[in-house]
C-alpha cells in the first residue's frame, strides 16, 4: 500500500475517533451482514432510539427477563398526562326493535 493510501486510512480513522466511532471486524453468516450494517447504524446515531435498541439487544443477549410495570412507565411519559381530559361517555339504553 503506498503513503499516501495509509495516510488517508490514518485521516479517516482519525475522524471517525473524533466523532466517538470505531472501526471493527465482525464474523458472522452472510444472510445476516444487512442486518447487522443496519444495525450499527441505528447504534452509531444516537438518541433515543438508539439508546432503546441498545438496551433491547442487551437485555436480550444477557437473557434477562422483561421489568414489569414498563407500560405503566410509558403511559406516565405520555404527553397527555395531566391534561384533564373528559374521557366519560354518556350511557345511553338503546333503541327498541322487534323481533
Amino acid at each position: 500500500m503506498g503513503s499516501s493510501q495509509e495516510r488517508a486510512i490514518k485521516n479517516y480513522r482519525s475522524r471517525l475517533s473524533e466523532r466517538g466511532l470505531a472501526r471493527f471486524e465482525v464474523l458472522g453468516l452472510a444472510a445476516d451482514r444487512n442486518l447487522i450494517r443496519s444495525l450499527a447504524r441505528r447504534l452509531a446515531e444516537g438518541g433515543p432510539e438508539a439508546s432503546q435498541l441498545r438496551v433491547a439487544v442487551s437485555r436480550t443477549i444477557a437473557g434477562e427477563p422483561p421489568k414489569k410495570g414498563g407500560i405503566l412507565a410509558t403511559l406516565r411519559r405520555s404527553p397527555l398526562v395531566g391534561a384533564d381530559l373528559d374521557l366519560g361517555r354518556p350511557r345511553e339504553k338503546g333503541r327498541l326493535i322487534d323481533i
